[in-house]
């Protein structure tokens, strides 16, 4: 098996993150989280599975940010190309996701083997693995919902806090906007780790705004969506740069494949039609066994399947769910991933320069 073979992860040896105006000077934006994971910049990428491609992590983590390999629920062989094809595009740290949602034993085990040693956990408790993978010399992720959970997580050993608004596109784990949420996981968590705010941010403004909430970086998930790189059907990003802020609905419907599962989508027919047909639940919704579109291998997808528009996908692709969060409204045009970490780091130097000048 091919391995990882990257720098040591830094032991996070700075007390605190630098405050909002110490760098709004700097040319880079520097946090403790970057000593943390060995990042040039406090950006994550968000998994987005059936989305992102080896071409997207690797030019994230080419540009200094945190690539990350999303595991879900896909075979193990699967598994193992995805992250030999992403490793082969870069040497800089890259992370994996695994949803709790399913057993991660064999996929964690594979991307210890790997030499992944950035480990990032959504929809559950991961205490059961954190011995093993701090024993690998790994770094242990986890998203959270809430500042009680933040702080459970992080006495059981999580290294790095990621707290997702309720506005983040895809699958959302729990129920308060990032404003409110991520200052008060800060305090939950009190300087022992660092929290990185995820949901509604898509531009430098986010970034900055994450900032100065107490925050030490943040995660991208719909503008990378928009980006040349991202493996989703053209039809797909032309919808989110035509995209409203107010076209995203929270749904569970599209839970084939995940059950009880809630997520951010763009507003579709099939939504409508549910709808309109009253709001049915799962076994008595409208069109509940229609295929309504089709895998290049012939592979058929479900009316309610969380599949997204794949790239090279047939269909009423329209009735799919296109995952979006509400940062969507800011999504304006198509760029590559190199340029759109570019532009938001850039930005966000920008904002806090303009910021310093209110201060009299």
């Amino acid at each position: 098996m091919k391995k990882y073979k990257s720098k040591p992860l830094g032991g996070g040896d700075m007390s605190e993150a630098e405050t909002f105006f110490a760098v709004a000077h700097k040319k880079k934006i520097q946090t403790r989280l970057c000593k943390v994971l060995n990042l040039e910049i406090p950006i994550f990428q968000a998994p987005m599975a059936g989305a992102v491609t080896p071409q997207l992590i690797s030019a994230v983590a080419n540009k200094g940010g945190l690539g990350m390999v999303p595991l879900s629920n896909l075979p193990i062989e699967v598994c193992e190309k995805l992250i030999d094809d992403t490793l082969a595009l870069s040497h800089q740290p890259i992370g994996v996701n695994l949803i709790l949602e399913w057993d991660q034993t064999e996929r964690l085990e594979l991307s210890l083997k790997k030499g992944i040693k950035i480990i990032w956990f959504f929809w559950g408790d991961p205490s059961s693995f954190i011995d093993k993978i701090h024993a690998a010399d790994g770094k242990v992720i986890l998203t959270v919902g809430s500042a009680e959970e933040a702080k459970h997580a992080v006495d059981a050993g999580v290294d790095v806090i990621v707290a997702q608004g309720w506005e983040a596109g895809g699958h959302v784990w729990g129920h308060v906007a990032t404003f409110p949420l991520v200052p008060a996981v800060v305090d939950a968590v009190a300087g022992r780790v660092p929290v990185v705010a995820a949901g509604g941010i898509a531009d430098g403004r986010g970034l900055a705004a994450a900032l100065a909430l107490g925050a030490e970086g943040v995660v991208l998930g719909t503008r990378l969506l928009s980006s040349h790189e991202a493996g989703i059907h053209e039809k797909y990003k032309h919808r989110l740069l035509e995209a409203k802020e107010t076209d995203t609905v929270y749904t569970d419907i599209f839970e084939k494949g995940w059950p009880h599962s809630y997520s951010r989508v763009l507003r579709n027919s099939t939504y409508d039609q549910w709808l309109t047909s009253g709001q049915a639940q799962s076994g008595q919704r409208p069109g509940e066994h229609d295929i309504v579109a089709y895998y290049p291998s012939g592979q058929s997808v479900e009316r309610y399947s969380r599949n997204l528009p794949a790239s090279m996908m047939e269909g009423n692709l329209e009735a799919l769910a296109h995952y979006a969060g509400q940062s969507v409204g800011l999504v304006k045009n198509r760029m590559s991933v190199p340029e759109i970490l570019d532009e938001v780091v850039r930005d966000a130097i920008k904002c806090m320069r303009t910021c310093q000048t209110l201060l009299i």
